[in-house]
């Protein structure tokens, strides 16, 4: 999007299954708190969300923002941002190992992808031959650069992957319809799938690369992605890896190059939310909310939207009612699918992303990286 700117082995299992458990239940507390209770009160520590809270993790990189998140579990999770940087720990956040691709200090990574500790695809946006894809299989010792686009109209903004071979990237319209590219190998080799059974875009509409969630996958085959930039918000979907989409309008506001549906979380093919607004600081963001409980195919507004635009979304793990938004100004949560939405934080994220062990993570602006505590 053109406008954004051994025993050993034993006892680190023991450790790790107990963080977990902690967390769930600190979770459940969370969620099952009066909603009166959960909200912050002057004076309370900063980065709380009731009974659990963002832990800040030290990057060491406070000039990059990081656009891009993939949590593999609780010790593990890799970023990718400005500068060309892309950052990996395996350890918490305790300590981050600087693992960027050679010569991509000029390119502003805005995605990352992961299928475990050390593999991962991480994708450059930019016109023409900014918009790349690189691939690691050595938790990036080495990486590969998988595709590089010389359409000088084209635009990437974001992946996903339906498992370890299949994944999609997208591009902003070309010739008046969202270009998409196409994997079978796991990121090693890309081509751009046939146009024909992609809708034609609004005028003015395009992606939004704030988050790496506005193309999200859920099981084997389905897939959605986010608009903005038009007088509609949609929400595209394909139920065949891309090859045909459908398109839905939801209530989103938009009508503006700065507006739209910025990220979006499905829980399984059918419950999914959408988040966005307008993101420039300055402007109000109603309604920047929406939940759809038929694949995507109709959508409607929450009832209680978060206060401010927000560019990341994701469930709460093993939960079919929680998520978090996050934003510039602040995390929401919702604890009934994504009806109303309730500010627990208030520091600066631009993206979040749950594990199957009941671990998230969050990152943005100003090196910032974050797990959720207990």
């Amino acid at each position: 999007m053109r406008r954004l700117g051994s025993t050993r082995r034993w006892g680190r299992t023991s450790r790790v299954v107990a963080a977990g458990v902690a967390c769930a239940a600190a979770l459940a507390g969370l969620t099952a708190t009066p909603a009166e209770a959960r909200t912050l009160e002057p004076g309370a520590r900063s980065g709380q969300l009731g009974t659990v809270h963002w832990q800040l993790k030290d990057t060491g990189t406070p000039e990059v923002r990081f656009r891009g998140l993939a949590a593999v579990d609780r010790d593990t999770a890799w970023l990718a941002g400005t500068a060309g940087t892309v950052l990996r720990t395996t350890d918490g956040g305790a300590s981050w190992r600087n693992v960027s691709p050679p010569g991509a200090a000029g390119l502003q990574f805005r995605d990352v992808e992961t299928f475990d500790a050390r593999r991962a695809v991480v994708l450059a946006i930019g016109e023409g031959e900014q918009s790349r894809v690189y691939r690691t299989e050595d938790g990036g010792t080495t990486w590969t650069e998988s595709f590089r686009n010389t359409d000088p109209r084209a635009f990437y903004d974001c992946l996903a992957f339906f498992d370890h071979r299949h994944g999609l990237a997208m591009s902003d319209p070309v010739d008046g319809r969202f270009r998409i590219l196409s994997t079978r190998d796991g990121g090693r080799s890309w081509r751009v799938l046939p146009a024909d059974g992609m809708p034609p875009a609004l005028e003015g509409e395009a992606g939004f690369a704030a988050s790496g969630q506005c193309l999200v996958a859920s099981g084997p085959k389905d897939v959605w992605l986010a608009t903005g930039g038009a007088a509609r918000a949609r929400v595209l979907h394909s139920g065949d890896r891309g090859r045909t989409w459908t398109a839905a309008d939801t209530p989103v506001p938009a009508g503006d190059p700065a507006r739209g549906v910025f990220a979006l979380a499905f829980r399984d093919r059918t419950h999914g939310l959408a988040v966005g607004g307008d993101f420039r600081a300055d402007q109000p963001s109603p309604l920047a909310a929406a939940l759809t409980p038929d694949g995507g195919r109709t959508w409607r507004p929450a009832a209680a939207a978060p206060p401010a635009y927000r560019s990341g979304a994701a469930w709460l793990p093993h939960s079919r009612t929680a998520a978090l938004a996050v934003g510039p100004t602040g995390t929401d949560l919702t604890t009934d699918a994504g009806r109303t939405w309730r500010t627990v934080d208030t520091g600066s994220y631009d993206t979040v992303s749950c594990t199957h062990d009941l671990s998230c993570w969050a990152a943005g602006e100003k090196g910032r990286a974050a797990r959720l505590e207990p």
